[in-house]
């Protein structure tokens, strides 16, 4: 098998079936498999794939694992050389996946692989950057991005004075849609469990450059992400939004385990 492509949901029966669709449309490849892995949302997603998609594997969690918990289920399953992970919220474009799977397979130290994502409306999303300091997640999160050291901290984190248009190693890639060999995936444990939501994809590039390979930002082809920033906003969402919480948790775990082994280190 050659690729096996693992999509996680929770409660988005309806994006599943339009990234489902993108891919059907956009790959024709013999050797590869499509596993979608359901966090206990009960949303009628297993009978809309038999129905619709016989041929994607289902995999029913039982409970609400996590982004990092529920995904490590599809890849764990996983029989394809490589392993694509896709959030529901993202369109592959014609032969992306070709196009990234040429790459990893002429550039053995490679650890992580993702494309350019775009809007919608074909504008960029910034989805590689710079590590974090202590500032950035109040910069993302509240007004404080507002002020002029705000805008500077997140210019450096997003990366503002690079060229989106340029295959170059980052520190850390979003985890929407992210290709690895699946050797590189068990080497580094998979994703880290520790974190519910948000961060386990930086956790991961932290992983993947601790073992000697490259995250390499791929904007050679591009898919279409339909964001949605649910833990941004105001102080005041941060303070009552229960997202923004669990972002705040996953923080300060990261912060932890990654300052911690540097000092060790």
């Amino acid at each position: 098998m050659k690729l096996s492509i693992v999509i996680l949901n929770y409660k988005m029966k309806g994006l599943v079936k339009n990234c489902l669709r993108a891919i059907f449309e956009s790959i024709d490849l013999p050797e590869m498999e499509i596993l979608v892995i359901d966090n206990a949302s009960n949303d009628g997603i297993e009978e809309m794939l038999k129905e619709e998609f016989p041929t994607v594997k289902f995999i029913q969690t039982g409970s609400n694992l996590g982004m990092g918990g529920g995904t490590n289920v599809g890849i764990k399953n996983a029989m394809g050389e490589y392993v694509l992970i896709l959030n529901p919220d993202i369109l592959i474009s014609p032969d992306s996946i070709k196009i990234m799977l040429e790459y990893l397979e002429n550039n053995a130290d490679v650890g992580l692989l993702a494309p350019k994502l775009l809007n919608p409306d074909g504008t960029l999303q910034y989805t590689c950057y710079r590590w974090h300091n202590f500032l950035t997640p109040f910069c993302r999160r509240t007004f404080f991005g507002t002020f002029a050291f705000g805008k500077k901290e997140l210019a450096r984190f997003l990366m503002h004075d690079f060229d989106h248009e340029t295959v170059s190693e980052v520190d850390w890639l979003q985890g929407s849609c992210l290709l690895a060999r699946k050797e590189v995936w068990e080497k580094v444990n998979y994703f880290s469990e520790e974190y519910f939501m948000y961060f386990e994809d930086t956790d991961l590039c932290r992983k993947i450059k601790n073992n000697n390979l490259k995250v390499i930002y791929f904007p050679a082809t591009s898919v279409i992400h339909f964001h949605r920033r649910q833990s941004a906003g105001s102080l005041w969402k941060m303070l009552f939004n229960k997202l923004s919480w669990i972002h705040l948790r996953s923080w300060l775990k990261y912060e932890i385990k990654w300052r911690k082994l540097t000092l060790l280190i």
